[in-house]
């Protein structure tokens, strides 16, 4: 049987932080897609049919991570799983994330345990997958 390696999207606008997290799920068997803004998470999107689960920053140029989600599910992947990230929380932001069905909303900063656990959850969630068993 051949193991899945999860293809995960991470869009935000902060360079040195995307290519981070993309570093810490690749040692973890991921294949990841980088997008700087939230217009081309949706272009990503758009051209990806094998995307498993997208991390959004809510506060992008362009799009933001709130209007590329909503867009991603008005034309693309209505069931694509999402995290969306925010230094900037408040109740309206997760009003929102909650109204498009959003695996989670993670607050900035972050750990990193905090982060792959709800990754991980997230993947569990959408396609039964836990550690060491994707498939």
């Amino acid at each position: 049987m051949q193991v899945t390696e999860p293809k995960l999207l991470i869009a935000d606008d902060d360079r040195d932080f995307r290519e981070s997290l993309s570093e810490v799920f690749r040692r973890r068997g991921f294949q990841i897609c980088l997008a700087a803004n939230g217009r081309e998470a949706v272009e990503i999107v758009q051209s990806s049919t094998s995307l498993h689960l997208a991390l959004l920053d809510v506060h992008m140029p362009h799009l933001s991570g709130l209007q590329a989600l909503c867009e991603i599910r008005r034309n693309f992947v209505s069931r694509l799983p999402c995290i969306l990230m925010s230094a900037q929380l408040d109740d309206a932001i997760v009003r929102q994330a909650q109204e498009l069905e959003t695996a989670s909303v993670l607050s900035k900063p972050f750990t990193l345990r905090d982060l792959t656990s709800t990754v991980e959850m997230a993947l569990l969630n959408s396609y039964g997958w836990g550690s060491g068993t994707r498939h």
